[in-house]
């Protein structure tokens, strides 16, 4: 996965469930095989730690919605 960006993130986590799972329980481990900004890891980041107190899947939607927002348009 190394050289992938932002794109190609958002691309995956869009498609592959497992790979979003994986992102939402470990994203240091995910998110270390992607070139983002600081500015992209953080709001990665900050989507998954705002709602830490809801259940997995919750903080999935919520971050496919950051991402949404963010990079897909």
């Amino acid at each position: 996965m190394a050289g992938k960006g932002i794109q190609d993130l958002v691309g995956q986590v869009m498609i592959d469930k497992e790979f979003l799972a994986d992102l939402v329980s470990d994203p240091a481990r995910v998110l270390a095989g992607f070139e983002l900004t600081a500015d992209e890891r953080a709001a990665i980041m900050h989507a998954l730690g705002s709602t830490a107190r809801v259940s997995d899947r919750e903080r999935a939607r919520a971050l496919q919605n950051v991402m949404l927002k963010r990079w897909a348009t």
